[in-house]
C-alpha cells in the first residue's frame, strides 16, 4: 500500500502543489496539510481521497510553493514596514538610535516577513481546478501502486514455486520412509526376549502398526498445500496489481503454514524437516509482502 503521487497547478497566480504518500496500514489514517486558500474544503479533499485509496497510512500534502508566477522576486516575501517601525520605534526609546546590526535581526523577526495569504473562499471553477489537481495526483498514485503490485504478483509466484518445488522434493523421502519406520520397528521388537515375543499378539501389532503409519501419513497435507498454492494464485489473478485481495491472501497463507506445519510435526526425517524449514522460511516472506497487498 505504499505509494507517491504528485501534481500542480497554477491558481490565483501561484503555483498549488499536491503530493500524497502513503504507508501500510490496515485501515485509512489521513493526515493532511493544506494551504489557507483551500482549507475551507478539507472535509471534501478528505472525502474524495478517503473513498479513491481505501486504506493505508496516507499524508496529503496541499500546499503553494510560495513562488508567484507572475510577480517578480521582491514581491514573493513582502516586508511589514509597520511592524519594522513598531520595533525600531521601542528600541528608540529604550536605548536611543537603532545600530544597523539591531534593524537586520528586526528585518528577520517572523511578523515582519511573514507573507499575507489569500484566504478568501474559492469560486466554483478554482474549486473545480483543485479537485482536477487532487484527482490528477491521485491518478498518478494508484498508478504507482499499481507497478508495485504487478511487482509483488510476480515476487508471489516465485515464492510460490519455490515452496512446490521443496514439496516435490519430499516425494522420494516420503516413498521409502514407511519401509524405514517397518523395519526399525522389526528391529526393536527382534531385540525382545523370545518369551515376551511369544506373548504378542500378531494381529494386534498389525493393526497398530497400520494406525501408526497412516498417521504419519502425508498424502492429505501435500494435497491441500498444492490447492492452496494454486487458490492463491487464482485471488492474485482476480485482485493484483489492482485493490481487494490483501485479506483473502492472507488467510490463504496462513493456511499453508497449517499443512506445512503439519509436514514438519509428520516428518521423522531429517531431510523431510529440512525441507520444511525452507517452505516456512519462503511462507513468511510471503506473509511480509501480504501486508503491502490492499
Amino acid at each position: 500500500m505504499t505509494g507517491y503521487g504528485k501534481a500542480e497547478t497554477t491558481l490565483r497566480g501561484k503555483k498549488l502543489v499536491c503530493e500524497i504518500r502513503s504507508l501500510n496500514s490496515k485501515s485509512m489514517d489521513l493526515s493532511v496539510r493544506l494551504a489557507p486558500i483551500v482549507r475551507a474544503h478539507e472535509l471534501d479533499l478528505r472525502t474524495i481521497v478517503t473513498q479513491r485509496l481505501e486504506r493505508g497510512k496516507v499524508d496529503l500534502l496541499l500546499m503553494n510553493d510560495g513562488m508567484s508566477e507572475t510577480s517578480s522576486l521582491n514581491d514573493v516575501t513582502p516586508i511589514n514596514w509597520a511592524a519594522v517601525h513598531a520595533y525600531a520605534a521601542q528600541y528608540k526609546e529604550q536605548f536611543g538610535e537603532v545600530p544597523a546590526e539591531v534593524m537586520a535581526a528586526i528585518l528577520r523577526f517572523p511578523d515582519v516577513l511573514k507573507q499575507q495569504e489569500d484566504c478568501s473562499d474559492l469560486t466554483e471553477d478554482e474549486w473545480k481546478t483543485v479537485q482536477a489537481l487532487l484527482n490528477e495526483a491521485i491518478d498518478g498514485f494508484i498508478a504507482f501502486r499499481t507497478q508495485e503490485g504487478a511487482a509483488l504478483q510476480a515476487m508471489f509466484n516465485e515464492k510460490l514455486d519455490g515452496i512446490a518445488d521443496l514439496l516435490a522434493q519430499v516425494e522420494p523421502f516420503e516413498k521409502g520412509r514407511v519401509a524405514k519406520i517397518k523395519e526399525r520397528l522389526e528391529a526393536s521388537l527382534a531385540q525382545l526376549s523370545a518369551e515376551t515375543q511369544a506373548q504378542i499378539d500378531r494381529n494386534r501389532l498389525e493393526q497398530e502398526m497400520i494406525y501408526y503409519l497412516e498417521k504419519l501419513d502425508i498424502t492429505e497435507e501435500k494435497v491441500r498445500l498444492t490447492n492452496h498454492i494454486k487458490y492463491f494464485r487464482e485471488v492474485m489473478g482476480e485482485g493484483l496489481p489492482v485493490t481487494g485481495v490483501g485479506k483473502k491472501l492472507g488467510f490463504i497463507a496462513q493456511e499453508m503454514g497449517r499443512e506445512i506445519n503439519t509436514l514438519g510435526s509428520k516428518s521423522n526425517q531429517s531431510e523431510m524437516q529440512i525441507l520444511v524449514v525452507k517452505m516456512k522460511d519462503i511462507l513468511e516472506q510471503i506473509k511480509e509482502q501480504v501486508l503491502n497487498v490492499l
